[in-house]
């Protein structure tokens, strides 16, 4: 556990530092009010929003391409730019030739146990319906926008690298670029039956001692994926069925669950959505040989595996780093390898 506490704290300090100054885009502000995210479960279906504007938007009439920015667990549209000044990054990419001006949305997916995994719930409401159709749907009609695929790239980090993937696999005719950093999940390792996590679970009752500062992470990652992919709503309190669980000292291992998260998990979803696959323009998965959460690299790496098997062309690429660092620094892969990925594949005016 104490590992998991200190990826969090590095992870939110490991910001970028910009001495030069460059010409500064412009933060927005938004809110959207979305009928796909009205349920039961107390979750507000008005989403706060940051969107990016690049430092000429104000002064030209050129529309733009659009990067839809899908945050981690745990994090928010808000910590993207007040923590992680993800801002600042762009400003210097754009000014260094990184990327063309362009503008980046960033949607807040936060939800009461910390992230809605960009899936439909019965419980929770239609996370990724917000994301590919109320959201883009919005950017396009008030901001200037290039109004087609081609224009639209979508990328994430952890959980939201999970998103990007499963909504570019999802909707082809909405996002024709997808980049996911270390984004991929599977029931292994810490996820799997001989995590510690089910165990804990045992003596936690309330919302507030999973959320409380960061001690049970993983179980409050373990829940919220269960709120997201096996929702019932006649179990409290968190009214979700998980794939294990422990009766004292035994474990029970719940096949039904086990195969209702396997549909989630993107080297799974691959084989239905093959065709989709091969209507993107460009697919591209990197994650670190480190990372601590082995559920993470297992999955990154067998569903670029499939890909391959499948014949869906994408880049892949193992780097040297953990789950979280490498990303923001001046040095990092947003800077050096997401963004110029994007300039590549984009379509411009």
């Amino acid at each position: 556990m104490k590992g998991i506490i200190l990826f969090v704290t590095l992870f939110f300090i490991s910001i970028t530092t910009v001495i030069a100054q460059y010409p500064k885009g412009s933060i927005i502000t938004d809110s959207l009010y979305s009928k796909s995210l009205e349920n039961n479960a107390g979750e507000n279906p008005t989403r706060s929003i940051h969107i990016y504007l690049p430092p000429a938007y104000n002064k030209a009439t050129s529309n733009y391409p659009v990067i839809y920015y899908l945050h981690g667990f745990s994090g928010s549209d808000k910590k993207q730019i007040e923590v992680l000044k993800f801002d600042k990054l762009l400003d210097k990419a754009i000014a260094t030739g990184k990327i063309k001006p362009v503008i980046v949305v960033i949607p807040n997916h936060h939800t009461l146990y910390r992230g809605s995994f960009h899936t439909n719930s019965s419980l929770t409401g239609n996370w990724n319906h917000f994301t590919a159709k109320d959201l883009v749907n919005y950017i396009d009609e008030n901001y200037r926008t290039i109004k087609k695929k081609e224009s639209r790239g979508i990328t994430g980090f952890s959980m939201g690298g999970y998103g990007a993937v499963k909504l570019g696999m999802m909707f082809p005719d909405i996002f024709a670029n997808v980049y996911s950093f270390s984004g991929c999940l599977s029931l292994y390792k810490e996820l799997g039956a001989n995590s510690n996590a089910y165990k804990n679970l045992q003596s936690i009752n309330s919302r507030e001692k999973l959320v409380n500062n960061f001690d049970f992470f993983l179980e409050n990652a373990i829940i919220a994926m269960g709120r997201a992919f096996s929702p019932n709503q006649n179990k409290p309190p968190f009214y979700a069925d998980l794939p294990f669980h422990y009766k004292s000292d035994s474990l029970i291992i719940n096949s039904k669950t086990i195969s209702l998260w396997n549909k989630h998990f993107l080297h799974n979803m691959a084989d239905e959505y093959v065709d989709n696959l091969k209507k993107l323009n460009a697919i591209k998965l990197d994650w670190g040989r480190n990372d601590q959460f082995g559920f993470v690299l297992m999955g990154c790496r067998a569903l670029s595996q499939k890909f391959e098997d499948l014949g869906i062309n994408h880049y892949a690429e193992e780097y040297i780093g953990t789950h979280g660092n490498k990303l923001w620094t001046d040095d990092g892969r947003a800077l050096n390898d997401m963004l110029p990925f994007f300039d590549t594949f984009l379509e411009f005016e």
